[in-house]
Formats: structure tokens, C-alpha cells, sequence
């Protein structure tokens, strides 16, 4: 019996690990990560592209550029402010503070710096501004089943995952 390759409507199960170019881990699905290929699911930086085609067991290395990773550094996205005009329980390194812009989207930021009566927040994600290189291994590739589809969804449901 040949292996089922990857393809629209496949239920695809797959573990990675995300490197900086210095070969530093910087994240690693410690659990498979399931889907079911095609329509909308979105794999970080053509991720489903890559495994497209590709049979249980395989593995792909692949290179991702900033904009088709996590986007471009944006130095816009760092505010500084004295440390008094910022509530006590964000006052401390990785507070998470949710931000809401003029047209009523809502980002998250971190605190990243806390100097001299200063505190400065950034909106960039850690990840912004890198070349990644992303090694995936193919752990399972199967007809979904109506189970699969109640639990990842269904082709055409938007999700992402990175």
C-alpha cells in the first residue's frame, strides 16, 4: 500500500521547529500539530505550500523571510513613557498591555524596558524583522475523517498556526 501524499482535504498531523539563521531554536511544537490541508488554513511563511504533495515521514527545511513570516521590524511600534503614566500591575518586564488604534483594531504589546523612571512597550512580534528557517517532519497523512473536521475544522475555515 503506497502512502497517501498531501493534498486538499487530507487530515496532515506534523511537528516543527522554528531557527533563527544562527541555528538557535526559538520554537518547537512539542505536540503534533493537526489540520486538515487546503482551503484557508494558513501555515506560517507557505508552510502548507512546502509540505504540499510530501508523504508521512518526510521532512522539509525551509527558509522564511520576514514578510512572509512574522512582517517587518516596525520602530513605530515601540512607545516610551514615564513609568507614573503606566498602571502598577504592567509595571514589570513581559506585562502584556492591550492597545486599541483609531480605527478600533486591538494589538498586543509588551513591556520590554523599564530604565530610569522610563518604561517603553513594543507592538512588533519577538519573531519581527528575522529570516527563519523552519524544519517540519511529517508525522501522519490520512482521509479526515467527520470527527477530524469537528475538531480542526474544515477546509475553508480560516486558522492559522505558528
Amino acid at each position: 500500500m503506497s502512502k497517501e501524499t498531501i493534498k486538499s482535504g487530507k487530515f496532515v498531523s506534523l511537528a516543527y521547529t522554528i531557527q533563527d539563521m544562527d541555528g538557535n531554536v526559538l520554537e518547537q511544537s512539542d505536540l503534533p500539530v493537526s489540520y486538515i490541508h487546503g482551503g484557508e488554513t494558513e501555515l506560517i511563511g507557505g508552510m502548507d505550500q512546502a509540505v504540499l504533495g510530501k508523504t508521512q515521514g518526510e521532512e522539509v527545511t525551509m527558509t522564511i523571510s520576514p514578510e512572509n513570516g512574522f512582517g517587518d521590524y516596525d520602530p513605530n511600534l515601540i512607545i516610551t513613557d514615564e513609568i507614573e503614566n503606566v498602571p502598577a500591575e504592567l509595571r514589570q518586564l513581559g506585562a502584556e498591555v492591550q492597545m486599541q488604534n483609531d480605527a478600533g483594531d486591538v494589538k498586543s504589546f509588551y513591556v520590554t524596558k523599564i530604565e530610569a523612571g522610563l518604561l517603553t512597550v513594543d507592538g512588533n512580534h519577538p519573531l519581527a524583522g528575522k529570516s527563519l528557517q523552519v524544519k517540519v517532519k511529517i508525522l501522519q497523512v490520512r482521509d479526515a475523517t467527520q470527527e477530524d473536521v469537528l475538531q480542526v475544522g474544515m477546509p475553508g475555515q480560516s486558522q492559522t498556526i505558528n
